[in-house]
């Protein structure tokens, strides 16, 4: 294996030997545009069973997760998925059993929200009991146009899938139910069948009610909102730090349009901790299979919500493996 000509400017014990896109050349390219020098593969089968290769990082599409993580997980590789894990609820457990035949965590699911500092510092505020029992949660998830393809589904299993996640982890606590409707919609969708703007009702099995609002045509920017409301106070998610200006009889900060922009730190913090443990042949720590299994079987119900004009659909998980308990 030759050395890449520079190594990784971010997260350390890492070297890229070997990547792989359908695109002819597209990964060249980034190789190229890095100054980095890998295996350049066509077939993702190829790349998992190249014996350099130590650890899987599937970015793929979503509809090419499973296959890759199933295949990644099968050569006995660790392996970091973005989110979604899989399409469905189904591929998820095929996952989780799949993991299991490896005697140990192999996996961590992308949910990088749980590496944001200002996450960390609302979850161990709630966990100190800082605002006493929480009782509500009002959030919303805006992000700036998306293309027409951007459909319904995507806007749940894409998009409102960072919350959906988030929100159990937040306060520990299961989903009971989740309904999900379409307001008067954007001007912006061109194509009926589309519903944008979409409101997410979660309630948990404390009694715990979540109100989401999901819109991913959003004209004016990308914009997170997550306040937790408790029996002796309210926790507020701040906004990223900025200057604001003074000027022309006006008083004002700017709103982010790149949702990167908003969690880059969240994303080195994530893969550098994956990479921190795997590294040293440990299982990751973060979030697992069995959270994006959790995540999906709620997506599944919220998809059966909107199509029924936000008609509850209750959530039944079975109990949490001990292969996946802290």
């Amino acid at each position: 294996m030759e050395s890449p000509k520079r190594t990784c400017e971010t997260i350390a014990n890492v070297d890229v030997t070997a990547v792989c896109d359908i695109v002819p050349g597209k990964a060249q390219k980034a190789l190229d545009d890095l100054g980095l020098e890998a295996k350049d593969y066509s077939d993702y089968h190829d790349l998992v069973k190249d014996p350099d290769v130590d650890v899987v990082v599937c970015t793929a599409s979503n509809e090419a997760h499973y296959e890759v993580v199933m295949a990644a997980l099968k050569e006995g590789k660790f392996t970091f998925c973005e989110k979604p894990l899989a399409l469905d609820a189904k591929q998820c457990m095929d996952i989780i059993e799949e993991e299991k035949k490896q005697g140990r965590r192999m996996l961590q699911v992308g949910f990088m929200r749980h590496y944001a500092p200002e996450y960390v510092q609302m979850k161990k505020m709630i966990d100190d009991g800082v605002i006493g029992q929480p009782l509500m949660i009002d959030e919303r998830h805006y992000n700036q146009t998306q293309p027409e393809e951007y459909d319904s589904t995507r806007s749940i299993i894409e998009t409102a899938i960072h919350e959906i996640d988030l929100n159990h982890w937040l306060i520990s606590d299961d989903y009971k139910n989740i309904r999900v409707f379409s307001p008067l919609q954007t001007r912006h969708v061109q194509n009926k069948d589309i519903k944008d703007p979409q409101i997410v009702m979660m309630e948990t099995k404390k009694g715990i009610n979540i109100y989401l609002q999901v819109f991913v045509r959003c004209q004016y920017g990308y914009d997170i909102k997550c306040d937790v409301i408790g029996e002796e106070g309210v926790l507020e998610l701040p906004t990223v730090p900025q200057v604001a200006t003074r000027l022309d009889a006006q008083y004002s900060t700017k709103i982010l349009t790149d949702w990167k922009a908003r969690f880059e730190s969240a994303y080195d913090i994530e893969f550098r901790d994956f990479i921190d443990h795997v590294s040293q042949g440990n299982s990751p720590e973060g979030p697992s299979a069995w959270d994006g299994y959790i995540a999906a079987v709620t997506a599944d119900a919220a998809l059966v919500s909107l199509e029924n004009d936000g008609e509850k659909q209750d959530l039944d998980f079975p109990e949490r493996p001990e292969f996946y308990k802290d």
